[in-house]
């Protein structure tokens, strides 16, 4: 079986049903992360989390914080642009919210208005440190597409925070290139995860500071057991472009022709580019992207990549594939630069 069949059998497991589980978010770095982190919280039922991120209690207790969730199956949420105001050495964001609540029954609500968020000067601030948090929210019943309640401004006052300009252009190119072809809901597909990316080039010298680029990681599909993201890379200069991986293209042969049998040989005849990768996730401090794509639900067989950072874009380093349906998780490395000797 070669790699196309292979591809195929993926492609009819992601058309499944969405059951993956949402990546964990924890970012306070602007109004919008602290809000797509809270129902990150709300959605992973981490709601010690989400109730933390207030700094006025939004209900009684803990428990009672839960209990108000206690029907709900995940929410969906856009912001719009916030604005900012400086008073008593804190600046004050109002941003403007509209979710979308799925409840364990299947049936929708939609709500939209403006949360109030507050930070403390950092530069002031003593032990312990007070982060960017959330002062009140106001929120009303809706209905319609989110992009239509979501409010065009809180407040009367302030400024428009400062914007974006590199994540507009990577949620404009992402739209651009796969509004089609993505299947979940626009809200999810909006909100990617950020990572700002430390690097040097190998002809910097030594006291060359750190330069840095920008990567996003777009949720693109869900299946049973796997989810497909697509990663956008924007340059120090705040170029943005699709990042395409480098995967092995694998020449798969079994006992008597079977899949169901015995892999005889496999051997890379060739490699073709990706632009998305399944199960797939960023670690910071390694520099690198994994995947383990299943094959199939019990994970007998799959394929695993990793692709590490260096030199201002992603290089392929190691790839293992479990290509036999035995029941058995047994991968075999049929590419490896990374692990020393």
């Amino acid at each position: 079986m070669r790699s196309a069949a292979i591809a195929a059998v993926m492609l009819g497991i992601l058309q499944g049903p969405a059951l993956a589980e949402d990546a964990y978010l924890d970012d306070r770095s602007s109004p919008e992360a602290l809000l797509q982190s809270l129902y990150n919280a709300i959605n992973r039922k981490e709601y010690a989390r989400a109730y933390d991120y207030f700094a006025t209690p939004p209900a009684k207790d803990l428990e009672a914080y839960q209990k108000g969730y206690e029907d709900t199956q995940n929410v969906g949420v856009i912001t719009g642009t916030p604005t900012a105001e400086g008073a008593a050495g804190s600046t004050y964001y109002q941003i403007p919210v509209a979710i979308r609540a799925t409840a364990t029954d299947g049936s929708e609500r939609v709500f939209s208005g403006c949360y109030t968020l507050r930070l403390s000067n950092p530069q002031v601030q003593g032990s312990p440190y007070k982060p960017l948090h959330i002062e009140k929210a106001s929120m009303k019943a809706a209905e319609g597409e989110l992009t239509d309640v979501l409010p065009a401004q809180c407040g009367d006052g302030g400024e428009p925070a400062a914007a974006d300009t590199v994540l507009a252009a990577a949620k404009a190119l992402f739209k651009a290139v796969y509004a089609n072809s993505c299947t979940l809901p626009a809200e999810d597909m909006e909100q990617p995860q950020s990572y700002a990316v430390p690097f040097n080039y190998s002809y910097d010298s030594e006291d060359t500071p750190k330069r840095e680029a920008r990567l996003f990681r777009f949720y693109c599909d869900r299946g049973a057991y796997n989810e497909m993201h697509v990663y956008l890379l924007a340059n120090e200069e705040g170029g943005v472009s699709i990042v395409d991986f480098a995967t092995p293209e694998l020449d798969v042969q079994y006992e008597d022709g079977n899949s169901d049998g015995k892999v005889e040989d496999m051997r890379i005849i060739g490699y073709t580019a990706q632009d998305q990768l399944v199960n797939s996730d960023f670690d910071l401090d390694t520099l690198t992207i994994t995947s383990h794509a299943k094959w199939r639900g019990v994970g007998d067989a799959s394929s695993s990549g990793m692709w590490i950072f260096r030199e201002g874009r992603f290089t392929l380093v190691k790839y293992e594939v479990d290509a036999s349906y035995n029941g058995e998780i047994d991968p075999v490395t049929v590419l490896d630069y990374h692990t020393g000797p």
